[in-house]
């Protein structure tokens, strides 16, 4: 197998509020670095893209890539330049990218083309990023391809933000690890998300279980759903008993607080993602705590049950008070 180090540049409406519900932003620049199953180097692919849709470039990635009008109304379009990067790809491949926005865009790209069939999700890959996070600063945030480059004193690519170099320098990154250390942390794009249960995607790692659940055709719909509500052990793999049943709690996320007599405390989390077809699917993560994430849990859901009081209390006082919400 193969590895495709891969950076996209884009453009997007140079007018406030115009960009296109389709297609925010659009491909102009496909940079990438291919290397070998032992991580060298043995090729590179780098094509500029002529815009249809946001065909004047926007000043502010003008600036930051140093590409020119000039240089994309001379290039191909989009189809064509892709079609030979799926090529120059192969068969036998992992894409890599520096955090997880690149293969999303390209997806929304395709399928504005039509050409969501020459790459078929979700896909497996490596972020960088967070690799790069998980071996070298445990600690810390996500950190920015700039200066994870400099704190590993790789230089020699150019200048940053265009596709070819951004790639070049995630590759070298990316040669200072172990494959098969990288390849416990793989992540899974599902920008083409599982239609039915059967290609419903579940994922176990040493720290945690991650399942993405098929399409609904609302929030409501997909908590109900017995398999998105559901807690087991990742570790022994027994069904657990939730303490905690699930309730909405901060930043748009659902909980619940669980317990393994064998390993002890577990939390599970749910995102609802809205797909661009209007439909949601929801992301569990299962993921084992300690006694005071525990107690961190248990004084959250006390403190959203409290909130929701008094939001009642006052949509009691004022009719026109907005939703609630609550538990499942």
């Amino acid at each position: 197998m193969e590895y495709v180090v891969v950076d996209f540049e884009w453009n997007q409406s140079s007018r406030p509020g115009h960009n296109s519900g389709r297609l925010p932003f659009e491909i102009i620049e496909i940079g990438a670095v291919k290397l070998d199953e032992d991580l060298r180097e043995i090729g590179r692919f780098s094509r500029t893209v002529r815009p249809k849709v946001y065909k004047k470039l926007h000043y502010m990635t003008r600036e930051l890539t140093g590409i020119s009008q000039q240089e994309l109304d001379g290039s191909d379009p989009f189809p064509y330049v892709l079609v030979d990067f799926m090529l120059w790809c192969g068969n036998d491949f992992i894409f890599c990218t520096w955090g997880n926005t690149d293969l999303v865009e390209l997806q929304r790209n395709m399928r504005y083309f039509n050409l969501e069939d020459l790459l078929v999700g979700p896909i497996r890959y490596y972020n960088v990023q967070k690799l790069f996070r998980i071996f070298f600063q445990p600690q810390r945030q996500a950190a920015s391809l700039e200066s994870a480059a400099e704190l590993l004193e790789i230089s020699g690519e150019g200048d940053f933000h265009r596709a070819v170099n951004d790639a070049a320098y995630t590759a070298k990154i990316l040669q200072r690890m172990d494959p098969q250390q990288a390849d416990r942390f793989f992540s899974v794009d599902y920008y083409q998300y599982p239609r039915s249960r059967e290609e419903e995607i579940h994922l176990t790692y040493e720290d945690h279980y991650k399942y993405i659940s098929r399409d609904f055709p609302d929030k409501e719909a997909a908590l109900a759903d017995r398999e998105v509500r559901a807690m087991h052990c990742y570790m022994c793999g027994r069904a657990v008993r939730q303490k905690i049943r699930w309730f909405s709690g901060r930043s748009r996320f659902w909980f619940c607080l669980a317990w393994c007599p064998e390993h002890g405390w577990i939390r599970g989390k749910i995102r609802i993602k809205h797909t661009d077809t209007g439909r949601v699917l929801a992301v569990k993560t299962i993921r084992m705590i300690d006694e005071g994430q525990a107690a961190a849990l248990r004084e959250m859901k006390t403190d959203m049950a409290r909130r929701r009081r008094e939001k009642r209390h006052k949509d009691h006082e004022d009719p026109s008070g907005g939703a609630q919400s609550g538990s499942v």
